[in-house]
């Protein structure tokens, strides 16, 4: 196994490096937004509060995807932070090239006042408009002040990624 470095040596192995992170638990949401008339959401797990004052998030979404294109043009998106039962929602929408027709059929949703789509049934979301975007390795982190938001379920526990797979904290 690779050993970490800071200055000039042995690279980390990018295999180690992907299951020792994965040994990081994070929380599952699922980020929304509009491109056009349509619809666009990914599952995230790379997400964060910044700033109490004023309340600012980042969100971290691959430089190179359509989410990360629609929410810099349309310059807002929400995150909508999942519940431990909404696992499936955390497949549904981490699943690569999905269609972008139909992508929220047969689920309740509400909108954001810019559009966005609020999930039903998640614990929270955060509305965020886009004031900054960094780029940082193969990713785009977008950074903004939260306009809106709301408290959901107080009944269920968040939806957690460990080690690779889903888990739940209760």
């Amino acid at each position: 196994m690779s050993q970490s470095t800071t200055g000039p040596g042995p690279a980390v192995d990018e295999a180690d490096y992907r299951r020792l992170s994965d040994l990081i638990a994070a929380g599952l949401a699922i980020v929304s937004t509009r491109q056009g008339s349509h619809d666009v959401a990914v599952t995230v797990d790379s997400y964060l509060d910044l700033s109490y004052d004023p309340p600012t998030m980042l969100v971290a979404l691959y430089g190179m995807s359509r989410i990360a294109e629609a929410a810099e043009e349309s310059g807002h998106f929400c995150l909508n932070v999942l519940a431990e039962d909404q696992q499936h929602l955390a497949d549904r929408f981490g699943t690569p090239a999905t269609p972008l027709v139909g992508l929220l059929s047969g689920l309740e949703v509400t909108r954001t006042a810019d559009g966005d789509a609020v999930l039903a049934g998640t614990l929270a979301h955060f509305a965020i408009r886009l004031e900054q975007a960094v780029d940082a390795a193969t990713h785009r982190l977008l950074i903004g002040p939260v306009v809106e938001m709301g408290q959901g379920r107080l009944d269920a526990g968040p939806a957690v990624r460990f080690a690779a797979e889903k888990h739940e904290l209760r």
